[in-house]
């Protein structure tokens, strides 16, 4: 069995031996009973420029087989998302280049005839993000002229996403945050935006636990208010709308918000705390799923999605319930650095050649945390390959000094032989 010695309290190291994978399938026909994306991240080039402010150089054949890995358990892609860096080190010019090159790989995974795939279209399986953020919102003023750069950068990225053949999700913007006056504005932009789009679009409603800018939105702090814009909008334009992804971390105030949406309009639950009670619904309603945490649980999730197709929902909300506590934990404050587990997940799983992220940002969390997500992942039963997983385990923990002979163990202080 494979093994590999953790660090606990004080230093000290302990034997761990992982346990078997859980016994997770590829389905055999379309999932039916929700419809789940999930948000997936994206994988540097190795040898690229990836500090910092440079532009994001990717890795496409580790990037797109990511992708194709998710389609294969019967799930859609959430693509150009906040899980994929957006405004955290992915650029616009590499985000297009995304887009267009994953929503031809969905249509190529179309063609080659998975059963899990039957009768489903590129829309269903994949959904990219349009926002703002080639705009610098520090140059933004309030007002008119600010709202005007804000629908023209909006259109661009519509443009994209809609001449790829992908669903659109409409993303919050930062830039819309500094423009708005209140939630008049954010109903005009807003409108304006549902009027044009060729397709019925999914609207994201980001909380400032994942990015603190976005402080206000829909013109109100208050989360009651703020939903009444948020509702007013939808009702408005309940045609154009196909669902909302609300990303509050609130199962009571989303429960109410579902049962409020007009007829048709779907729920995506974007909360990555408590997405299994909000998926298993309440006898009445439930949501669907637009998730982060999918993206490294996917096997796990869309096991549990054929379970309810079976109608075993005791079983499927079992799996689920398997996960939350490595979800809690990947998205534990300071939340907007969740996609660093994430990533780290994909690396230990042999989705990626080393545990890298775009700008840098492998390093926002600490030791300790990604010991504890490799821990929960391993309780999970999502730790798919334990040798692979035991053998970079190790190899991280001796890169930061935790378990390699060490010149200090000897008493040397000094530098390197």
């Amino acid at each position: 069995m494979s093994a590999v010695l953790l660090p606990g309290a004080g230093g000290s190291l302990t034997d761990h031996v992982l346990s078997e994978p859980g016994h997770w399938t590829r389905p055999q026909a379309p999932l039916t009973s929700r419809k789940a994306y999930a948000a997936a991240h994206v994988v540097p080039l190795v040898l690229g420029d990836n500090t910092p402010g440079a532009p994001a150089q990717l890795d496409w054949d580790a990037t797109l087989g990511f992708r194709h890995d998710i389609w294969s358990y019967g799930l859609g892609v959430a693509d150009a998302m906040d899980t994929a860096q957006r405004g955290m080190g992915l650029d616009w010019t590499a985000t297009q280049q995304l887009i267009r090159r994953s929503t031809a790989e969905a249509s190529a995974a179309l063609a080659a005839g998975n059963p899990a795939l039957e009768g489903r279209t590129v829309r269903d399986l994949i959904a990219c993000g349009a926002g703002t953020d080639q705009l610098d919102p520090a140059g933004v003023v309030p007002g008119e002229p600010g709202l005007r750069s804000v629908v023209d950068a909006y259109r661009e990225q519509l443009e994209v996403v809609e001449g790829a053949g992908a669903k659109v999700i409409l993303m919050s913007s930062r830039a819309l945050v500094k423009a708005a006056r209140g939630a008049d504005d954010y109903l005009r932009v807003y409108s304006r935006l549902l009027g044009e789009a060729r397709e019925p679009v999914i609207l994201h409603w980001l909380g400032t636990m994942f990015d603190p800018t976005l402080a206000g939105y829909w013109g109100s702090a208050a989360v009651d208010t703020a939903t009444d814009t948020f509702l007013e909008l939808i009702r408005s334009h309940a045609d154009k709308v196909d669902g909302v992804k609300v990303s509050l971390l609130d199962a009571a105030h989303e429960t109410r918000l579902r049962a409020a949406l007009p007829e048709g309009v779907r729920l995506y639950t974007g909360d990555d705390f408590n997405y299994p009670e909000l998926i298993d619904g309440d006898g009445t309603r439930h949501s669907d799923a637009l998730l982060g945490i999918f993206a490294g649980i996917y096997p796990a999730a869309s096991t549990a999605l054929q379970a309810y197709d079976a109608g075993r929902p005791e079983q499927a909300r079992a799996i689920l319930d398997s996960t939350e506590a490595l979800g809690r934990h990947i998205f534990s404050a300071p939340t907007f650095y969740y996609k660093c587990g994430i990533a780290f997940l994909s690396w230990l799983n042999g989705h990626q050649p080393g545990f890298q992220m775009v700008g840098g940002l492998h390093s926002g969390r600490s030791v300790p945390h990604l010991v504890q997500v490799f821990e929960l992942a391993d309780q999970a039963g999502l730790l798919l390959d334990p040798d692979l997983a035991a053998r970079r385990m190790t190899i991280f923990l001796e890169g930061t000094g935790i378990g390699a002979p060490a010149l200090a163990s000897t008493g040397s202080t000094g530098g390197a032989a």
